[in-house]
């Protein structure tokens, strides 16, 4: 038995996978295994795959089924102790095995290992993720995981791990969510255990890749709708899940308004404590389509100029 499985879900990556691959293969810790499991790629990403004579490479395909699932499956055949998730456009710096291992060994009761991340926004714009907690250069248990991750999540999909125990203990991804599976997941488990974090950044994230199985656009509000209400009950009596999930209202409220779903815009605003909301996204989410449009135009050409704008400054 490996101490990871590097569980890597594909489709239609070429252009990103041998760089991510090649991350993997240069980490200091070296026992785990890497399995790529591909979900219907049409393009060269299994071909670029079969080009590493490795072992610890372990090939999967399956008709495409989406991202959940192919975790999920992946997950099934994994003989690692712990499940280290990496998207096949994304990357890690080569100590990253070795600090989750360290964070594993420092809290070993928790049920998620979280390593700090750089959010690539396109060729000019890389910023450290921001968290809304304060901690050092320690591995650190977070206190309050939902209220920490009103920014970036504390969690994110290729910065984590988690023990293949707990994950078939939660329940696995819900393959009937085409979008924020993963927060859901970390939601699930964070109500269950405690969340471990380590604040060097050893993840590279691009947010611009299109067409990622993990990043959609904004075609998935119902079902992103549909994500958060499924927690309404537990929120009612956690207040920081309340927050969280209300910031994630505003978010895809803000969505729903820009691409003409006002009914959905209107439900959404109604669910949300605005008592949750800053300043700056009140005014946001009580603006019109048009304003919304300007100002995201307007956010992307400041970031066009090495500039990011964000409602939480």
């Amino acid at each position: 038995m490996s101490f990871f499985s590097v569980i890597i879900p594909l489709y239609n990556k070429e252009k990103y996978i041998e760089s991510t691959l090649k991350s993997v293969l240069n980490q200091d810790f070296k026992d785990f295994e890497i399995i790529v499991f591909d979900d219907g790629s049409t393009d060269e990403s299994l071909n670029k795959v079969k080009t590493f004579n490795d072992r610890r490479i372990i090939i999967h395909k399956q008709k495409n089924e989406g991202v959940s699932s192919t975790r999920n499956n992946a997950i099934k055949v994994a003989k690692g102790k712990y499940m280290a998730l990496l998207d096949a456009d994304d990357y890690w710096t080569p100590n990253h095995l070795t600090e989750l291992k360290n964070l594993i060994h420092t809290f070993p009761e928790a049920g998620l290992f979280c390593s700090n991340y750089q959010v690539i926004y396109n060729n000019k714009v890389s910023l450290p993720a921001k968290f809304n907690f304060n901690y050092g250069n320690n591995y650190v248990i977070v206190e309050d995981f939902f209220k920490a991750s009103i920014i970036n999540c504390v969690a994110w999909t290729s910065s984590v791990c988690f023990s293949k125990e707990t994950f078939l203990d939660i329940g696995g991804f819900q393959p009937h969510l085409k979008t924020a599976q993963d927060l859901d997941l970390w939601i699930r488990i964070a109500l269950k255990h405690q969340v471990a974090f380590n604040p060097k950044i050893t993840m590279h994230y691009k947010l611009y890749v299109k067409n990622s199985l993990s990043k959609s656009e904004d075609n998935f509000n119902g079902i992103r709708y549909d994500f958060i209400s499924s927690f309404s009950k537990i929120e009612a009596t956690n207040p920081s899940l309340k927050l969280y999930l209300d910031i994630n209202r505003y978010s895809v409220a803000l969505r729903s308004l820009v691409n003409n779903n006002n009914a959905l815009y209107k439900k959404l605003k109604s669910e949300i404590d605005q008592n949750n909301l800053n300043f700056k996204q009140k005014l946001l989410l009580n603006s019109p389509k048009s304003v919304l449009i300007r100002f995201r135009r307007f956010q992307k050409f400041l970031l066009n100029n090495n500039i990011y704008l964000t409602a939480y400054k």
